[in-house]
C-alpha cells in the first residue's frame, strides 16, 4: 500500500537530501555554547557579530559539500543567505538549553517565532531538540509528549517537514559520558525511538543519537584512543544498532553529539556494518569544532583557509562513508515508487 506524503513535505525533503536520497547535513544551531567556546579561544568575550561571522564562514565554505545546513534564528539568517544554492535550510525552533531550576529539563519554544514565520522566511524544515528520559515520571514526559504533538501539528498545518531530535539523559546518572550511562544508553535510545516514531507526532525525520557510546565499544579506535573500560563488545554494539533501527517507522539520521571527527567516522562505519537503514547525518562539531581555535587565534581568514582544507576534506570523507553505509530516506516507506504525493 502506497505511503501518502504531501507535495510540500516531499519537495522540501528533496531539497534537503541528494539525488541518492541521503541527508548529508551540517548542524550549526549552537548559540550560547558556541559563544562560550569562541570566547575561550579568543581570550575575550565573543560578540554576537563574531558568532554570526563564524557561522557565515562555516556555512559558505561547507554547504557546497552539504545537502543542507541547520541554523538558528538568533544568529543564522545572514549565514543562511551565504549557503550554497543547492543546500536546503533547517531552522531550530526551540530555546537553547533548559531551566535547571525546574525538574525534567522541560523544553520551550522561541516566543517570537512560529512555523508559519519560518516558512515565510524560506526555511525548508523545522528542527526541535528535546532532552528526554523515557524512564522519567509520567507527569514530566506527558508534558514533553504534548509539546512534540503541538509542534508536529504546526508543521502539518504549514506543510513543512518536522525534524525531531531527542537527547537522552538520566538524573540518576548525571555524567552522560560515564560508563554507567553508556550501559543505560541503548535501552533509553530504544524506548525513545519507540515513542517518537508514532504517527501522532507527525515527525518526518528523527535525528537520533547512536545507541552506544563508542568510547566503551571494545576493539574500536575510539575505545583505544580514550583508554576506557569496555561496556559492550563489538558484537553487542552492532546488535544495539540493529535493534534500535528495527523500531523506526520514519526516516532517521544520526547526530554527531560533539565527538571528534575520527570517532564519528568510525561510528558511521559501524552503523553501516550493522546494516542500519539510517538515511544520513546532521553533523556539527565533529566537522567544524576544531576551527574554533583557528578562528580565535587567526581570525576570519585563518578559519576560511582551514575550512577550505580540513573542513572540506572532512565533508568529502563523510559523504564517501555515507554513500557506502546509509540508505535513501524513502526506503523506510518501501522505496520512492511507493510514495503517493498528494
Amino acid at each position: 500500500m502506497p505511503t501518502r506524503m504531501t507535495k510540500g513535505k516531499y519537495e522540501a525533503m528533496q531539497r534537503l537530501s541528494n539525488k541518492q536520497g541521503l541527508i548529508v547535513a551540517t548542524a550549526l544551531d549552537q548559540r550560547g555554547s558556541l559563544q562560550k567556546m569562541l570566547s575561550e579561544a579568543m581570550g575575550s568575550t565573543a560578540t554576537a557579530q563574531q558568532v554570526e561571522e563564524f557561522k557565515e564562514l562555516v556555512t559558505e565554505e561547507l554547504t557546497p559539500y552539504s545537502t543542507a545546513i541547520l541554523l538558528d534564528p538568533e544568529y543564522g539568517w545572514k549565514p543562511a543567505k551565504a549557503r550554497d544554492q543547492h543546500a536546503g535550510l533547517l531552522m531550530a525552533y526551540e530555546k537553547t538549553g533548559y531551566d535547571a531550576e525546574i525538574p525534567g529539563r522541560l523544553p520551550d519554544l522561541l516566543p517570537e517565532w512560529s512555523v508559519q514565520r519560518y516558512v515565510e522566511k524560506g526555511a525548508d524544515a523545522i528542527k526541535i531538540l528535546m532532552y528526554y528520559d523515557p524512564d522519567d515520571t509520567a507527569e514530566i514526559n506527558d508534558q514533553k509528549h504534548a509539546f512534540v504533538e503541538r509542534v508536529g501539528a504546526e508543521c502539518v498545518a504549514n506543510d513543512i517537514p518536522f525534524f525531531f531530535e531527542f537527547v537522552t539523559y538520566s538524573d540518576q546518572i548525571p555524567d552522560a559520558k560515564s560508563a554507567a550511562f553508556a550501559a543505560a544508553k541503548p535501552d533509553k535510545v530504544k524506548k525513545s525511538m519507540h515513542e517518537f516514531t508514532q504517527d501522532k507526532y507527525h515527525i518526518d525525520v528523527l535525528k537520533v543519537e547512536v545507541p552506544v557510546n563508542m568510547t566503551y565499544v571494545s576493539g574500536t579506535e575510539a575505545n583505544r584512543g580514550h583508554e576506557a573500560e569496555a561496556v559492550y563488545t563489538r558484537e553487542e554494539a552492532l546488535q544495539h544498532f540493529t535493534d534500535t533501527a528495527s523500531i523506526a517507522t520514519v526516516p532517521f539520521i544520526y547526530l554527531s553529539a560533539g565527538v571528534s571527527n575520527a570517532d564519528f567516522i568510525e561510528t558511521m562505519q559501524l552503523a553501516g556494518e550493522a546494516g542500519t537503514p539510517f538515511s544520513g547525518v546532521l553533523c556539527g562539531r565533529a566537522t567544524w569544532k576544531d576551527g574554533i581555535e583557528i578562528y580565535g587565534k587567526q581570525g576570519a581568514e585563518g578559519l576560511r583557509a582551514w575550512l577550505r582544507a580540513e573542513g572540506v576534506h572532512r565533508m568529502k570523507h563523510l559523504a564517501e562513508v555515507l554513500n557506502d553505509a546509509a540508505l535513501p530516506w524513502w526506503d523506510i516507506y518501501g522505496g520512492k515508487d511507493n510514495l503517493e504525493i498528494v
